[in-house]
């Protein structure tokens, strides 16, 4: 058997191995993707569907809510994306110092937001945030500053609900960051050092630069999550007081709540098609910055 014929069996033995992975990847996603499309496209129900076209659309594109919802979800996803890159970024790097004596302690108790159920965080800061028997406004009472309706004022709720949603999305960015930077040669800081580099420049010229992939890695999660964010949102306002923490995850809950299931799964496919629309040219453009170690 000559080296030629030795290449294609071992090809196609590489090409068979793929078989099950991609058929799993089929069944999963490609399939429910593709038949989700042809039912944003129907009217039906368990037992029943009749094809209307886009009319499922222009339905959900005009609702009120909907109107309000896709502007509250952008807003939400980048302020807490944003929001969940910085911080994060800035107790990574903080807690990679050797010098702090408890930083593995610090580490452990940031990330334990992360462990705790969605649900579980949204009604303990339901109470926490209550207007009158909520202990954050019982400590300003004490301690004589005024009180905040954190979750019924129109122009808080949803600002209250997005610091929650980054204290308790800190913990991953930071694991994410603290193993980019595990990652770095002390070989180029100490390089830096005998050059005269400050910290600054240090941090400005070697850490970001070589922690391009990490901040790829927690914005796009921060981003995608931010975007199809729901179950915080529910547990916390149920999309109240009136629209005004209102996203395209609770309009959909909703529809679905009511039986508008060819409504409901319209919503899902323009969330599905936001979110492409976003992510893949936002993360090939991040990529290309990428910094070979």
């Amino acid at each position: 058997m000559n080296t030629a014929e030795n290449k294609m069996i071992s090809k196609s033995y590489s090409h068979g191995l793929l078989i099950p992975g991609m058929l799993v990847y089929g069944i999963i996603f490609v399939l429910p993707t593709v038949v989700s499309f042809y039912f944003s496209l129907t009217r039906w129900d368990l037992l029943h569907v009749e094809f209307i076209g886009l009319d499922n659309f222009k339905t959900f594109l005009t609702q009120p809510s909907t109107r309000t919802a896709i502007p509250h979800t952008l807003v939400y996803a980048i302020i807490t994306c944003v929001c969940k890159v910085i911080l994060a970024l800035a107790i990574a790097v903080i807690l990679s110092n050797e010098k702090i004596k408890s930083r593995t302690y610090l580490k452990s108790l940031i990330y334990s937001s992360c462990i705790l159920s969605t649900v579980a965080v949204g009604i303990t800061f339901t109470q926490l945030m209550h207007p009158s028997k909520g202990l954050i406004n019982q400590a300003l009472r004490v301690l004589g500053l005024p009180t905040y309706k954190f979750l019924t004022d129109k122009n808080m709720a949803l600002g209250s609900v997005m610091f929650v949603d980054v204290w308790r999305g800190l913990g991953t960015a930071m694991v994410i960051y603290l193993s980019g930077l595990g990652a770095i040669s002390k070989d180029y800081y100490e390089a830096a050092a005998i050059d005269g580099a400050t910290g600054w420049k240090q941090f400005t010229k070697i850490t970001l630069p070589l922690l391009v992939p990490s901040i790829n890695s927690v914005l796009t999660l921060s981003l995608i999550g931010g975007l199809k964010s729901y179950e915080l949102l529910w547990t916390m306002t149920s999309g109240g007081p009136g629209y005004s923490t209102e996203i395209l995850g609770t309009v959909i809950y909703k529809l679905f709540a009511r039986s508008s299931y060819g409504l409901a799964t319209a919503g899902n496919v323009l969330m599905f098609i936001i979110v492409c629309a976003i992510i893949f040219p936002l993360n090939s453009y991040i990529s290309k910055k990428t910094v070979e170690l």
